[in-house]
């Protein structure tokens, strides 16, 4: 690890025993992410594409879920209504974020979540041998072996949840 920083996320790796790699992503003078991760990723051999998005919902129940997407895909959001069983589904608001998974934007991992949460993985996560994850502290970001992080998502559900290009 080339920068020591701590939270919910990197203690649960070191617990499981999972190697990752940090990444420092320079905070703009606004204090938010560098917009081009792409080119940071791809400077130390990452696939950009690799990156495991953690994009949070809010359904009518009030229930919050989180979608673990990679690659460029976009949330189905039928797909999501009929596999919640919601029939009203938005995206959280910028301020129920932490409220709900203790992590601001930015910084969301897909890991390591209040149990109130109810995580989904897509099947774009297994396109890729390493993944690029939010580490739970802005600014930066950790790389890691995608079954490894498969493991750790024991009890998600995992399906189609993008749509698909044509």
């Amino acid at each position: 690890m080339s920068n020591a920083i701590q939270s919910p996320v990197t203690q649960l790796l070191e617990q499981q025993v999972v190697a990752f790699d940090v990444i420092e992503i320079p905070l703009s003078e606004d204090k938010k992410p560098i917009r081009s991760l792409e080119e940071l990723l791809s400077s130390k051999g990452l696939n950009p594409n690799a990156v495991v998005r953690s994009v949070v919902f809010r359904g009518e129940s009030g229930q919050f879920v989180l979608l673990a997407v990679a690659g460029g895909g976009r949330a189905d959001w039928g797909i999501l209504r009929k596999h919640l069983n919601e029939r009203k589904l938005r995206m959280a608001v910028y301020d129920e974020v932490p409220e709900a998974t203790g992590y601001v934007v930015g910084a969301v991992p897909p890991i390591a979540l209040p149990e109130t949460v109810r995580v989904l993985v897509d099947k774009s996560v297994r396109n890729y041998e390493t993944v690029v994850i939010g580490s739970g502290v802005l600014g930066y970001a950790l790389a890691l072996n995608t079954q490894a992080l498969l493991t750790l998502f024991a009890g998600a559900d995992e399906g189609d949840f993008v749509k698909v290009e044509a």
